[in-house]
């Protein structure tokens, strides 16, 4: 099944609750249908409010220690937890169930390409707020799924290559600068050490588990395992499962030198959260940003647009 799939079904598991507990309100406790419908409706949002919260308490339980500069206050805690709840809620129930890969070409454009990656269990919709600043800018981009949903890593290497020579066919350009979410940074790099470097102008990626998270224990498939946290008997070794590291060893540093990793100090779903530093490669760190807010927080999208830039200038 593909995350659209399986994102729509779960609004409808989701609709029939509601509806199940506000007939409940109306039969046992005599609620006017207002009232059934708010209580259906908040149920709902309560179930999915806690989901959210344990993923912050499962991610502090492995958490790198925060720099003092990126330390937050209980204000600054709520409005991320705000923020990443209501960026989780619009991506499931909104965007993503309704998403298709897309790709949107502008002739004489003197940007690179894009291609865009999304992460686990998600699809081309997590770019929902990036691609407006892309259209703006006229940069040529392009989204796409990568399936099946909990494939090996690797085995996405191909649509990677499918999608990177039709942007270079599209557009006349020699290199794509791709920009990869949680999971997909470890897709473009598996992609790299698959089909080489001469296509790539830069590597962006955001909240990517280059060394592993701890919360990949919890999640199913291949692609779930591929990014387990391991620790290495020998301490010189960096952390991760056998493939993360032997992904490692693959690169050398032009390869490294070519990635930045954007992340943030408080991710609730990669932890420790230093696991998005790459040994070579260009670091953006931030604070007070959920996982899946990476996507849509427009701090980190101004950075990004940045970085692009910074690719167009050279």
């Amino acid at each position: 099944m593909s995350a659209r799939g399986l994102l729509r079904l779960i609004l409808v598991l989701q609709a029939l609750a509601a509806l199940g507990i506000g007939v409940a309100a109306i039969e046992v406790f005599g609620a006017s249908r207002w009232q059934a419908f708010g209580a259906g409706l908040g149920s709902v949002l309560l179930v999915r409010l806690l989901i959210n919260a344990n993923n912050f308490a499962m991610s502090a339980r492995y958490a790198s220690p925060t720099p003092g500069e990126y330390q937050l206050g209980v204000a600054a805690r709520l409005r991320m937890f705000g923020e990443e709840f209501a960026a989780s809620m619009l991506q499931s129930s909104w965007t993503m169930p309704r998403a298709r890969p897309c790709t949107r070409i502008y002739p004489g454009s003197q940007a690179p390409p894009v291609l865009l990656l999304h992460g686990y269990g998600c699809n081309s919709g997590y770019w929902s707020r990036l691609m407006p600043l892309l259209d703006a800018a006229q940069v040529s981009h392009a989204a796409v799924d990568l399936e099946p949903l909990t494939g090996d890593i690797d085995a996405y290497a191909p649509l990677v290559e499918r999608a990177v020579e039709a942007l270079r066919a599209a557009t006349g350009a020699g290199k794509v600068v791709i920009v990869a979410h949680s999971m997909g940074g470890l897709v473009a790099r598996a992609w790299m050490r698959a089909c080489g470097t001469r296509k790539v102008a830069r590597v962006i990626t955001l909240g990517t588990p280059h060394h592993g998270t701890c919360l990949a224990a919890f999640g199913v498939g291949l692609n779930a395992a591929q990014m387990r946290r391991a620790y290495p008997e020998d301490p010189d070794e960096l952390p991760g499962c056998d493939w993360l590291r032997a992904l490692a060893a693959s690169e050398d540093a032009a390869t490294r030198a070519l990635v930045t990793s954007i992340f943030t100090h408080h991710d609730n779903i990669i932890s420790p959260q230093t696991s998005s530093e790459l040994p070579g490669a260009r670091h953006i760190a931030f604070g007070g940003v959920g996982h899946v807010a990476l996507g849509c927080n427009r701090h980190v999208l101004a950075a990004v647009m940045q970085e692009l830039f910074r690719v167009r200038e050279r």
